[in-house]
């Protein structure tokens, strides 16, 4: 057990360093949050990493979305394991209260538990974006604007849940399968056991995510 807890992926640090940008900052919580914060944003995006998966991995994202006024908070999880700290989201929107729409959002394992988040804290919260990942928890008759990201060859992913947990989302829910990807492209960590191969880059994945991200929540600010 001990073994399997500090077995995880580790983020691939020499492709991270070359997707940002040249002068790139972030901050690290002493809890091992790490916020990309962005001058005058008023939405927030709380992240849950996938699982095994180290937080790290999923800076590109993170970066980039910042870049387009939304601040990032991508939570470190026990063992990087969400399951472990589900509602480590806690608090998080306290210390923000200029940020006036906030996003849960999560790769995997971390999406099913952003999902359980906002179960019963659904009302503080204008959506959920899962990737590579479904609900195991009925957010169907929530006000959650849901927005589900999938790689077309992801092989890590159970498709037989993914399509039976669907019952489990609001129907105004915008499903993309994201032609050419897989799962663990969505962040920067190399290949995962037993994966799809991917015939677009990581680089390509997380650039098409970042745009299917900002349109969704572009799309919900023009209708609220």
């Amino acid at each position: 057990c001990a073994i399997y807890l500090g077995d995880y992926y580790r983020a691939d640090l020499d492709a991270i360093g070359a997707f940002l940008p040249q002068g790139t900052t972030w901050k690290e919580e002493p809890d091992g949050t790490i916020i990309f914060e962005s001058d005058g944003a008023t939405k927030g995006l709380i992240f849950y990493p996938g699982g095994k998966v180290d937080t790290a991995a999923y800076e590109p994202l993170a970066s980039s979305l910042s870049e387009q006024n939304i601040a990032v908070f991508l939570v470190e999880m026990p063992f990087h394991l969400a399951v472990l700290d589900a509602d480590a989201a806690d608090g998080i929107q306290d210390q923000y209260p200029e940020i006036s729409s906030w996003y849960m959002a999560g790769h995997s394992l971390g999406g099913t538990m952003a999902a359980y988040y906002l179960e019963e804290h659904h009302e503080s919260f204008e959506g959920l974006i899962l990737l590579a990942s479904y609900s195991t928890y009925d957010l169907s008759q929530t006000q959650l604007n849901v927005l589900s990201i999938a790689g077309s060859e992801d092989q890590v992913l159970s498709w037989d849940q993914y399509e039976n947990n669907k019952i489990n989302l609001p129907d105004t829910m915008t499903e993309i399968i994201l032609e050419g990807g897989n799962h663990a492209q969505f962040g920067m960590y190399g290949p995962q056991s037993g994966d799809g191969q991917a015939s677009i880059t990581n680089e390509n994945q997380i650039e098409s995510t970042v745009q299917f991200i900002l349109s969704y929540i572009k799309k919900e600010a023009v209708k609220n």
